[in-house]
């Protein structure tokens, strides 16, 4: 078996401010970011969310508890830091998972994210 080390992934995307469409783009964040990098559920330790304020419709922890992912993994959500400029309707995540040592971590930004890391995305 390969040697797993902790690892921090970096994603967001944005959306808009209806359950249905947090919810989706929260799953599919997730899903993206653990496909990409080859990380199961077991894996992930934690997972800090943060919501610019425009955001409140649903609580994308809430999104992930219920889609039935994330069982094991403490979750936190956040609300952005409210800075001129800065762009709307966006979910950011860090996950801390184990993943193998010798490969790299693939970040995912989408849905109008990419923006926001150019060098990620």
């Amino acid at each position: 078996m390969k040697e797993k080390t902790l690892k921090a992934l970096r994603g967001a995307v944005c959306c808009v401010n209806i359950k249905e469409e947090i919810a989706q783009r929260t799953v599919e964040l997730y899903d993206k970011l653990l496909s990409a990098n080859n990380v199961t559920e077991a894996d992930i330790l934690s997972l800090f969310f943060s919501i610019t304020s425009d955001i409140d419709a649903l609580n994308p922890a809430g999104a992930l508890r219920q889609s039935g992912r994330a069982g094991d993994a403490a979750i936190m959500v956040f609300q952005e830091a409210a800075v001129q400029g800065s762009l709307p309707g966006t979910i950011r995540v860090l996950i801390h998972a184990y993943m193998a040592a010798e490969n790299p971590v693939q970040h995912i930004y989408f849905g109008g994210a990419e923006q926001l890391r150019p060098d990620w995305s």
